[in-house]
């Protein structure tokens, strides 16, 4: 589910943190995590829950709520499971939705090509006209143009006509009350396939902009891009991590809706804005899953739009898929293409200047600095030591006095990182009058290198040393919300950084 950002209270006690289900070959989920799961989608999608009270919990995913809640379901008692199937009722299960959610009258239907549109002429759940219906499956039919033709992304899996006929169904409701845009669940397993899964689409009804404070149509393709790309996904492995799933749909905004450029509002959150937060990080009461989007737009802008569903291809669950969980899928993936470690520093490096690296850059914010030093010939030489968690860098900004008009003027950059087993780098870039230099700091096998690079205020405004912890090592399968459900292995190393200012001879 795409959301807004919004002001999140301090009173978390109204939701628990549900922990995500296993990729494929990963133990299933325990039966408090299940009952877990059932909380959080009864809190969601109750009527009775205001849209106060969830925005005092920051509104968590709902998708993968009920992704979380789908997998659980074999660990629920008889009871827990009737009410848990109550909530996986589509709204023309009318009364069969436990909630009491579903349509109070008799639903029509119109058929396009892949997809269907389920609505409501009267209630609270009517669009506003029949024009506002076609344009929801006009718009739905090029959002399976795009995703399954052209990027060549697999199918949904067929739900067995439980919508009236084979199409995909996509079903109309007032959800702007509760802060929700639109979701995606899975339905039914394949047969004989455990992680792959039908499902069916909700939207908005009518995507007010009193409520979604934006023009309907933007809200409605950027919602329809993002949550579609789950259905796909549950055709891929629906109990894959959720960092990926929500980055890449996040990222499938852009190749749909690219004018609309509601995926901004995340870039301060992700990667771009927050370096030192590790990559695979999700979080129900934040938005770094959304803002790390950046990533995959990095490899896309690299390497080609493909390379994402390479990623998706190698984490599948389906026969002949890679079988692997989001890091070593990406990892294997990227190894095609110089390595996990060169590509991830160039990443990191590339977002200290992203106008310079990605299509829309100049309109992004910069990646922030650690610490800010300025050397001096009387003061020429600073030092830190600085702790990295997985997968995430920190940046220090150097610049030269104005005395350091020589152009003799270097930089000497000294790194004293971690052993490289655990994929230490680090790389600089340097502000020119003729534009941004790039540099890679080689490291040795403990973890030490060095650069040389130009300093004269005659031709550098600033050099940033980009210190990255680029490890995917975890210990798997112990409920965390990280890659795998793991704990990465090489938190907090600790990175000893030495510049100093020469003027050679």
């Amino acid at each position: 589910m795409r959301r807004p950002i919004v002001a999140v209270a301090v009173a978390m006690g109204l939701l628990v943190t549900v922990p995500a289900p296993a990729p494929a070959g990963a133990p299933e989920p325990g039966p408090t995590s299940a009952q877990q799961a059932l909380a959080t989608v009864q809190h969601l999608l109750d009527p009775a829950t205001s849209l106060a009270r969830r925005s005092a919990t920051g509104r968590p995913e709902v998708s993968l709520a009920m992704r979380d809640l789908f997998a659980a379901l074999p660990r629920l008692d008889a009871g827990d499971r009737r009410t848990a199937h109550g909530l996986f009722a589509r709204p023309t299960d009318g009364a069969s939705d436990r909630l009491g959610d579903g349509y109070t009258v008799a639903a029509h239907r119109k058929c396009r090509n892949h997809l269907c549109i389920h609505w409501v002429p009267t209630t609270a759940d009517a669009p506003p006209s029949k024009a506002w219906v076609d344009t929801n499956l006009t718009f739905m039919n090029k959002v399976w143009r795009t995703e399954i033709r052209k990027l060549g992304y697999r199918k949904p899996i067929p739900d067995k006509h439980r919508g009236g006929n084979a199409k995909f169904d996509v079903y109309l409701k007032e959800l702007g009350s509760r802060g929700i845009y639109g979701y995606c669940t899975p339905e039914r397993r394949a047969p004989g396939q455990k992680w792959l899964a039908s499902g069916y689409c909700v939207l908005d009804n009518d995507f007010a902009e009193a409520q979604y404070g934006a023009p309907p149509k933007q809200s409605l393709r950027v919602t329809a891009a993002h949550e579609f790309f789950h259905a796909i996904q549950f055709a891929y492995d629906y109990g894959e991590d959720p960092w990926l799933m929500e980055s890449t749909a996040t990222w499938m905004e852009e190749r749909v809706a690219d004018d609309v450029n509601d995926n901004r509002q995340y870039l301060p959150y992700g990667q771009v804005g927050a370096p030192g937060r590790p990559l695979d990080l999700f979080n129900r009461q934040g938005f770094n899953q959304y803002g790390n989007w950046t990533f995959f737009e990095y490899l896309s802008t690299r390497f080609g739009t493909g390379v994402v569903k390479q990623v998706w291809t190698r984490a599948g669950a389906y026969p002949g898929a890679g079988h692997q969980y989001s890091t070593t899928a990406v990892k294997g993936i990227l190894e095609h293409h110089g390595g996990f470690e060169r590509v991830y520093r160039s990443f990191a490096a590339a977002n200290t200047t992203p106008g310079h690296v990605y299509p829309e850059g100049n309109a992004w914010p910069t990646a922030p600095v650690a610490a800010t030093w300025t050397l001096t010939k009387d003061a020429p030489r600073q030092e830190s030591r600085i702790a990295i968690d997985h997968l995430s860098s920190r940046n220090i900004e150097v610049k030269p006095d104005p005395g350091l008009q020589d152009k003799r003027w270097k930089l000497r950059v000294v790194v004293d990182g971690p052993r490289g087993r655990t994929e230490p780098a680090a790389y600089v870039v340097s502000r020119t009058k003729h534009g941004v230099d790039h540099t890679p700091v080689r490291l040795n096998r403990e973890g030490e290198g060095r650069a040389l690079v130009g300093f004269s205020t005659r031709r550098v405004s600033w050099t940033k040393v980009v210190l990255v912890n680029a490890s995917t090592r975890f210990s798997c399968w112990h409920r965390t919300s990280w890659s795998c459900q793991g704990r990465a292995r090489d938190d907090d190393q600790k990175f000893a950084l030495t510049v100093v200012a020469v003027r050679p001879k």
